[in-house]
């Protein structure tokens, strides 16, 4: 059995962080990835046309000067294959890959009362110990596959986007059909639209997706980033979603005609999920979110020429901004093409998979390829699928079965040394991941180091203290339009069978640095320390 001071799990931007930050602390660090080089989603997430919805300057670290630097992007919002570059270069410069090992699905965990420590299971039977465990396994990395009757008895060729083939397979002349028009669906779309003899697209719930404006970052572009990202990261640091930009100076209810639509044709062309933050009443008053929708509404059956389609590519279960946006290069226009056609699922819904395609209600659709973009068990599925079990018996299955409770989003009563990044609890997907991994990170270390210096055995998250964070989550989602929302990965409605419950904090980025840091300063209230 291999043993350390703390053991991390995964290799993403959370977790290459949290090996650095605590070897940087003087830890002994295992660290335990499933792929066989570092990346975490955009390891496996590889599929054409995957790419960052956040600007590729902000989508990076900030803890270190020189590397921030000595890093240049190339492009506004960057692709698969340049961050995929970019956290070789971090296990590079930081001599990260030492520490871990490769080829490592983590399958189980318990808490060792006897010891104090943490015990890991891989699905080789090898076997890791140690005080702490840091869970940076991403909160959208737990492939969903869809329960469709029939699935295994297609003949033809199959691929998830979330567990994408490292080599693209050739879709030149075949019939495709896609399942999904969630992010992944609606980015793979047109190149596989653009390659394939056809293209059915198998739509359930549509989604609002606003058009990238990307483009190479020009050389002037580069030095000025370089040289303002000092002030760059200090409005990021506490911002609602941290990155440096904000909402409109007025509530879209207390502009004039014009104003509201000058503010969102500029929020349109610049593109991106910031369209959903054009006002600042935009996601918490329906009649603001109204006038976003409806210009969003118009733009889309300005672009598909054929008025039915458009109908069924305007979401009509959601506010919008609800369901997180997309961003597209292309998407609405695929449906232009002759050798594109959308199925909708709400009228039309699939009856099996077939060895040759897809049955719906109504015809088969023949295949040679079906391409499923069905995302994720989002927020929980890649902790619950570990399923940790505390000292006192508990599983995390069953702590969470009502959904999840956490303190902070970080820690779970009934699982001591045990801390959980970017998942339930914590505003995660609503904010920058990047800098979102950083704060959760430093925050986690600084504690793991306190601990040690006062010889404590076990910290643990108390009860009342989860409980009442929790629903301090919840009133944040209350106040907000994301409850009207009802299929989104959100609530884990893509799941069967999952507790709908609102995951993220809705409350700002910001707001929940501040009340990490009035956690810290109060001497880690809220959180039972023990020493054996």
């Amino acid at each position: 059995m291999s043993q350390s001071d703390i053991i991390v799990i995964g290799a993403g931007f959370a977790g290459l962080y949290a090996v650095h930050r605590a070897v940087s602390a003087g830890l002994s660090v295992i660290a335990l990835e499933a792929a066989p080089d570092v990346g975490g989603t955009w390891y496996w997430n590889r599929y054409p046309g995957a790419r960052c919805d956040v600007e590729s300057v902000d989508y990076s670290y900030s803890f270190d000067e020189a590397l921030q630097q000595s890093w240049t992007w190339s492009e506004r919002f960057a692709a698969q294959p340049e961050i995929l570059a970019y956290l070789r270069h971090v296990a590079d410069r930081f001599d990260l890959r030492r520490h871990y090992r490769f080829g490592v699905d983590v399958v189980e965990a318990g808490f060792d009362r006897a010891d104090g420590r943490w015990q890991v299971r891989s699905a080789e039977g090898d076997t890791f110990a140690a005080q702490f465990l840091l869970c940076a396994t991403g909160c959208l990395s737990a492939v969903n596959r869809p329960a469709i009757r029939g699935i295994d008895d297609f003949a033809g060729e199959m691929y998830f986007t979330a567990a994408w083939p490292r080599e693209d397979p050739d879709l030149r002349g075949k019939r495709v059909g896609l399942v999904g028009t969630g992010s992944s669906g609606i980015q793979v779309a047109p190149l596989i639209a653009a390659q394939a003899d056809q293209l059915v697209v198998f739509q359930r719930s549509p989604n609002y997706t606003i058009p990238m404006p990307n483009r190479p970052w020009s050389a002037e572009e580069q030095l000025q980033i370089q040289r303002e990202y000092p002030e760059r990261r200090e409005a990021s640091a506490y911002a609602s979603a941290g990155t440096p930009h904000g909402t409109y100076p007025k509530n879209a209810v207390d502009t004039e005609p014009q104003e509201r639509l000058e503010a969102l044709w500029k929020r349109w062309r610049e593109g991106g999920v910031l369209f959903a933050k054009t006002f600042p009443d935009q996601n918490s008053n329906l009649a603001a979110n109204d006038i976003a929708r409806q210009f969003a509404e118009q733009r889309i059956r300005e672009i598909v020429t054929d008025p039915v389609v458009a109908a069924d590519l305007i979401p009509v279960d959601h506010p919008i901004g609800t369901k997180r946006i997309c961003t597209d290069t292309g998407y609405y226009a695929t449906f232009n093409r002759s050798n594109v056609r959308l199925v909708n699922l709400r009228r039309e819904p699939i009856d099996a998979i077939t060895p040759d395609g897809v049955r719906t209600s109504e015809t088969t659709y023949r295949c040679d390829v079906l391409v499923f973009a069905t995302g994720f068990d989002a927020m929980t599925g890649a902790l619950t699928r570990i399923d940790p079990v505390g000292p006192r018996g508990e599983r995390l299955r069953d702590l969470w079965a009502d959904g999840p409770v956490t303190f902070l989003g970080l820690m779970v009563p009934g699982l001591p040394n045990l801390f959980t990044i970017s998942g339930p609890g914590a505003p995660s997907v609503l904010a920058n991941m990047v800098l979102h991994a950083e704060v959760q990170v430093d925050w986690v270390m600084n504690l793991v180091v306190a601990v040690r210096q006062r010889g404590v055995s076990e910290v643990e998250a108390r009860r009342d203290a989860a409980r009442s964070w929790t629903e301090q989550v919840a009133a944040a989602a209350e106040q907000t339009l994301f409850g009207k929302a009802a299929s989104s990965w959100y609530l884990g409605a893509n799941i069967e069978g999952k507790k709908r419950v609102f995951m993220p904090y809705t409350g700002g980025f910001g707001n929940y640095r501040r009340r990490c840091d009035e956690v810290a300063r109060a001497d880690y209230a809220g959180l039972v320390m023990t020493t054996r």
